[in-house]
């Protein structure tokens, strides 16, 4: 369960990418949300999402498994999970790791 900052923020990362309008107060909320989405998405614009995931760095095995013919949900279900995972682990990484500010930056040079 996450709490309400990473919830927000959660949805923030989500929300450009996935043209989402409303906002959820909930984990369960964002999840139906950005399932529906997608179920549009893989029924209108499957190459798009697949791009997307990619982008994303959604691993292709996880989303392999999520839409085997034997996965225990619908894909659209399983990808909402695989997203909210992985934007959840981004989100992770930029709190734990915060790069050191550059130095004299107006004088690097390629």
């Amino acid at each position: 369960m996450m709490d309400q900052e990473t919830l927000q923020q959660t949805t923030a990362l989500i929300r450009g990418d996935f043209e989402l309008q409303n906002t959820p107060d909930s984990e369960a909320a964002l999840l139906e949300l950005l399932a529906a989405r997608i179920e549009d998405m893989l029924a209108h614009q499957p190459d798009y999402l697949m791009s997307m995931l990619y982008r994303m760095d959604v691993l292709e095995h996880k989303i392999n498994r999520v839409l085997h013919p034997s996965a225990p949900e619908p894909p659209h279900f399983g990808l909402a999970r695989l997203v909210l995972e992985r934007q959840m682990q981004r989100l992770e990484t930029k709190r734990n790791i915060k790069p050191a500010p550059l130095e004299d930056w107006e004088n690097w040079t390629l």
